[in-house]
């Protein structure tokens, strides 16, 4: 374990029982030289994490945390809603199957229903991965507000992964046209070789796009052909999430 890491966490959770406190008070409460706290309480006040008053010195806890904590409910919130159709749809495809939130501009892997095959797609909850080149990326980035695409694209790039993968922002753009119409993505072999994978959106209770399901597999046993046969109970899936999120027609 990380001391620095640890201090920090007991400073944050100090100020969560007893805010408006300056580093005497925590380091007496805490019983942490004053050094290491003024050090921790800096580095958490450059984050947002806590909040200093400059007249009284004093600190409290940092607007930051309530949209980490909006983040964290938002995505238990999806996994309990959700699971039950990732295992649906892993019991009716036999593939694996991943549910994806949008965070910082890439998609983070919040839950997973794994294949049984031999041959399989394994679990990467808490990793992330670019939106220009999954399946899960690309089925949120259709739906985004276009000048938020344009932004991310620009920011982020579109970097090669597989000799598949769509690096001219035309072709991309044509490729979520796509998807938006027809209400599903594909991922043919661009982010990882010999990988497909098919995703679709979830919408939140104002119709926002920032989440995702897919169902992926090795490209010998998911076809295209048969990845266009998954997608409508992948939809099926994912509109009746977004209806218990709270999305309405």
């Amino acid at each position: 374990m990380v001391r620095t890491v640890l201090n920090a966490i007991r400073i944050i959770d100090r100020l969560s029982y007893a805010g408006n406190l300056g580093v005497t008070d925590i380091c007496q409460q805490l019983a942490m030289p004053k050094s290491s706290v003024h050090n921790i309480l800096e580095t958490l006040v450059h984050e947002r994490i806590i909040e200093k008053n400059r007249e009284s010195n004093k600190y409290n806890l940092g607007v930051r945390l309530v949209e980490l904590g909006n983040r964290a409910q938002i995505s238990l919130d999806i996994c309990r809603i959700a699971h039950p159709f990732l295992v649906g749809l892993n019991t009716q495809t036999g593939e694996t199957v991943h549910l994806t939130v949008l965070d910082n501009d890439e998609v983070l892997y919040v839950d997973c229903v794994e294949s049984k095959m031999r041959i399989r797609t394994y679990s990467v909850i808490g990793e992330r991965a670019p939106l220009h080149c999954t399946a899960v990326g690309k089925a949120i980035l259709a739906f985004r507000p276009d000048q938020e695409r344009k932004r991310i694209i620009r920011e982020k790039g579109l970097e090669r992964a597989t000799p598949s993968t769509i690096t001219d922002e035309l072709l991309l753009q044509e490729d979520l046209r796509k998807t938006a119409q027809r209400g599903y993505s594909v991922d043919n072999m661009e982010h990882e070789d010999s990988l497909r994978c098919v995703g679709a959106p979830i919408r939140n209770w104002k119709g926002e796009v920032n989440a995702s399901v897919s169902v992926s597999g090795p490209s010998q046993r998911l076809t295209l052909k048969r990845l266009f046969t998954i997608a409508p109970a992948l939809m099926d899936a994912t509109t009746e999430i977004s209806r218990r999120m709270g999305y309405r027609e």
